[in-house]
């Protein structure tokens, strides 16, 4: 008999429900279910693994499959989009939301897969990443920057951030004043919150990290003056000026400390130490008191991913 999947889901106002991904460990990635006049659009995925919560999530909510109209996906990284074609299947009347140059990716998947298995080993890509299905070409909407979308009587705005991907988009909840921005407003752990809110950390994963429209999506999303802004790593903060202040300075000190380090013999060991300092001070101030070792247990991952992004950023430089 087969185990019944349970969804860790969190429910935020508006209709709006974080279901954990089980990207790895709970409280690390989380997929966003909205629910509009019986209707709903889920906001990325994760990998194929989280396909099953994500199916639990609905009939938990009381949604059936084919109630679901979008599938928004803010961009293509397989930890947000690896389980999109799997899920489509799913999902009988559901439409996937790309930007145009994620999209292909998704309908033929094939050098997504072999660039993944190529870096990870074969092993390693089936335990995280599992089988990424190709989505049928009539079943993607590819998007133009400033469109509009539709749930029920819920008005969307498509916004296009890039700065962690050329092909990165935001999605903007007009009423309810949420933004659901992927990875371009950073990474924010629950697990350092302190009296003075939600920390958030710039993401500066390979391969297209570029600072300063990066900057500019920042700046564009705080523009639109939102309540809320919800991430996939990892949900919902609402101090947005002050989490976008200090994303703001991370990306000054990102830039500072890869050209302080660009010429060294050994880079990528110097840029580690120097981005860990940084965070540890970060840290510090905000309040943390958690012991280093468990910071460099939540982090590890985020911090290779982040010096290998700078890296590349540098050599695309030259």
């Amino acid at each position: 008999m087969t185990t019944p999947v349970r969804p860790l889901l969190i429910r935020h106002p508006h209709g709006i429900t974080a279901v954990d991904a089980e990207y790895e460990a709970r409280g690390h990635s989380a997929a966003h279910i909205i629910v509009q006049d019986g209707r709903a659009m889920i906001v990325d995925v994760g990998t194929s693994h989280a396909v099953p919560f994500l199916v639990a999530a609905l009939a938990e909510l009381g949604i059936a499959p084919d109630a679901v109209d979008i599938l928004f996906l803010t961009h293509v990284h397989l930890d947000h989009a690896g389980g999109a074609g799997t899920l489509m299947r799913q999902l009988p009347r559901a439409r996937a939301v790309l930007h145009p140059r994620g999209a292909p990716h998704l309908i033929e998947p094939e050098k997504l897969i072999a660039g993944t298995r190529a870096v990870y080993g074969e092993a390693t890509y089936a335990r995280v990443y599992g089988e990424i299905v190709p989505i049928a070409p009539e079943r993607v909407s590819v998007t133009r920057d400033g469109e509009r979308l539709r749930l029920g009587a819920r008005e969307f705005e498509i916004a296009h951030t890039p700065g962690h991907a050329l092909h990165h988009q935001a999605l903007v909840d007009l009423g309810a004043r949420g933004v659901f921005t992927g990875d371009t407003f950073g990474l924010s752990y629950r697990a350092f919150d302190t009296e003075k809110g939600p920390w958030v950390l710039v993401t500066s994963t390979p391969t297209q990290f570029d600072p300063e429209q990066l900057r500019r999506s920042i700046d564009r999303i705080v523009a639109y003056d939102p309540e809320s802004v919800y991430l996939m790593h990892y949900s919902r903060v609402r101090e947005v000026r002050q989490l976008a202040a200090e994303l703001q300075l991370q990306i000054g000190e990102y830039v500072a400390l890869a050209q302080r380090h660009a010429a060294s013999p050994d880079r990528h060991a110097a840029m580690r130490a120097d981005m860990r300092a940084l965070w540890q001070r970060r840290l510090d101030a905000h309040g943390c008191r958690l012991a280093p070792a468990r910071i460099d247990e939540l982090l590890e991952a985020d911090l290779e991913l982040n010096v290998q992004g700078l890296e590349v950023w540098l050599d695309r430089r030259r």
